[in-house]
């Protein structure tokens, strides 16, 4: 099930729920067929490579992990709070997500 998130790469987003609650950071990678967002400096795991050719060292390295798009949420630009994302056309024609806590246009898309 493939669905239309309101979330987009580049977006500054909150943490609400999860290990990681209340951290915010930007989105780098959104996945609408899996319904997640990778997040810069959120979720962090730590993998093991085994040595081979390309990484003859081996060892560890922390990755940023998928979390679920419904914990997160857009950060209101005018007050920097979480905030829910309405869709409205503009008197152009054109649609444009805006932030329901203040009013005001997240993008001019």
């Amino acid at each position: 099930m493939t669905k239309n998130l309101k979330i987009r790469k580049g977006d500054k987003v909150a943490i609400i729920a999860g290990k990681d609650k209340g951290k915010t950071g930007t989105v780098s990678s959104v996945m609408p067929k899996d319904m997640r967002v990778i997040v810069e400096g959120v979720n962090i795991a730590v993998k093991h490579q085994k040595p081979s050719q390309a990484f003859p060292q081996g060892g560890k390295f922390s990755k940023e992990m998928p979390i679920h798009y419904s914990n997160v949420q857009v950060l209101d630009p005018k007050v920097d709070l979480p905030s829910r994302i309405g869709f409205k056309f503009l008197s152009d024609g054109k649609k444009v997500r805006f932030a329901k806590r203040s009013a005001e246009i997240i993008d001019n898309k």
